[in-house]
């Protein structure tokens, strides 16, 4: 029997190493997958979760956890459905988020999803190098403090290391795909339970030596006005709920999993481990945090503004910080490199430069190199680390464009799509409680932008470009 060859990227593959699309096989498991969810929602965010317990106390904090844990298992295991269509098993595969939205949706839906999707995905990517940078200069502020004591005047300039960080996010933007980010994802993973639980460690060591504060079952509201109580809580809840989510690179880390057994089925039981997971570390982080520092809890406690002690617990921390960072990084922006690439290879199939995978071999190292790869991806990291140096305040941005983006991405187009796939007639019971779900995720996301708004026109004004110092 003749064999059949398929071309892919410039290579030639055998057919039985491809999948059903033509594409070389994949090869994720539910393992690789769970890593990658746990990279993407475990992040530096759950340091910021014990001020925003004591922003809405005991009740509303523990509350809010659950409740955004619920809705994203919910929807994702909705959006996991949609991977392949019209059967979810055996149908055709919607390889990335806006794929599955114009296959199922029509329309123009999948634009307005794309420019939700992208645009996040890349306002976030800004937002880890400034990260990044805070916790190289927070160690160097540690040392310093050491060294003359805590009032001495350590800042530091973070745009050196912003370079740096931009350097080293060149270097590994160069991994083709989701499909080779396997054991970089583990890797930032286990860095964040790494500082996750240092930061419990610290918050249960301060309770049991009895220097609890105090704390409220409805939240720390002693000394400030209605106004900031009501600022304060939306940010907070917009903190909880943007934390849980990952839906953005969803359907990515589904195209990256084996077809047997079933995709959904796998992609269900990695959201499952990814989400309890990251319910039992929001929970530890939020209460024992808030229990350390009561209404003073402040934005991060692994930062300078939280422990001071032990020195060299803090640090480690903090590198297990940026090795996080720099791994989630691009777990994040994979999703928009593969895009931009797929729309160049469909509007030049025949250049080179786009196509052509050049074979490399350093020592018995073998990988392949790919012009267009490394002209835009290169480009990409140098535009926003600029971005980051010139505006250091883009986190308060970066809060905005996740509040935006939260609905949309997160429920209204899994709850849609859901909807279209299961024939569910409008007006029926079923339908109401889904459209339900989809109106009160729009309050959340529409309270957390107001919230965003006003955290954004407070910053803006408190930083000049390329001057910022930590």
């Amino acid at each position: 029997m003749k064999e059949i060859m398929e071309v892919e990227s410039g290579v030639t593959t055998p057919s039985a190493l491809l999948d059903d699309d033509g594409r070389t096989k994949r090869t994720g498991t539910v393992w690789t997958a769970s890593a990658h969810i746990i990279n993407a929602v475990i992040g530096t965010g759950v340091l910021s979760l014990p001020w925003a317990m004591s922003q809405m106390g005991w009740g509303l904090g523990i509350s809010c956890i659950f409740i955004f844990a619920g809705v994203t298992l919910y929807t994702s295991n909705l959006l996991a459905d949609c991977y392949r269509s019209p059967d979810p098993v055996t149908g055709k595969r919607n390889t990335t988020y806006m794929e599955a939205v114009k296959t199922h949706l029509g329309g123009k839906q999948h634009v307005f999803c794309g420019l939700v999707q992208y645009g996040n995905l890349a306002g976030f990517t800004i937002g880890f190098i400034i990260t990044t940078s805070t916790s190289i200069v927070t160690i160097l502020k540690n040392n310093c403090f050491r060294k003359n004591g805590f009032e001495a005047p350590c800042r530091f300039s973070n745009n050196p290391y912003m370079i740096g960080i931009g350097i080293i996010e060149i270097i590994l933007s160069q991994i083709p795909n989701f499909h080779k980010l396997s054991v970089l994802s583990i890797i930032a993973a286990s860095m964040a339970f790494g500082y996750a639980s240092i930061g419990v460690g610290l918050s249960l060591t301060t309770v049991i030596q009895g220097n609890v504060k105090s704390t409220s079952f409805s939240g720390s509201n002693k000394g400030r006005s209605s106004a900031d109580i009501a600022w304060n809580i939306l940010v907070a809840i917009g903190d909880i709920a943007l934390a849980s989510a990952y839906t953005q690179i969803a359907v990515d880390i589904q195209d990256s999993l084996k077809s047997s057994p079933p995709e959904n089925k796998v992609m269900k039981r990695a959201n499952m481990i990814g989400i309890f997971t990251m319910t039992i570390f929001f929970l530890l982080n939020a209460c024992a945090g808030y229990a350390a520092f009561g209404s003073n809890t402040p934005g991060n406690i692994l930062m300078s503004s939280g422990f001071h002690k032990p020195f060299w617990l803090l640090e480690l921390a903090n590198v297990f910080i940026i090795v996080h960072l720099l791994g989630a990084f691009q777990v994040i922006v994979q999703p928009l490199f593969r895009i931009v690439e797929m729309l160049a290879a469909q509007k030049w199939p025949d250049s080179s430069f786009i196509t052509r995978e050049i074979p490399m071999k350093i020592g018995q190292i073998k990988y392949t190199i790919n012009l267009f790869r490394l002209v835009w991806r290169t480009t990409f990291v140098v535009v926003v680390t600029v971005l980051a140096m010139a505006m250091p305040f883009f986190n308060d941005m970066i809060a905005l464009l996740g509040a935006l983006g939260f609905w949309p991405s997160v429920v209204y187009f899994p709850v849609e799509m859901y909807i279209v796939r299961q024939k569910i007639r409008k007006g029926t019971f079923r339908w109401f409680g889904l459209q339900t779900l989809s109106l009160f995720c729009l309050l959340v996301s529409l309270a957390a932008a107001i919230g965003a708004i006003h955290g954004l026109s407070q910053a803006i004004g408190k930083y000049k470009p390329f001057m910022y110092k930590a």
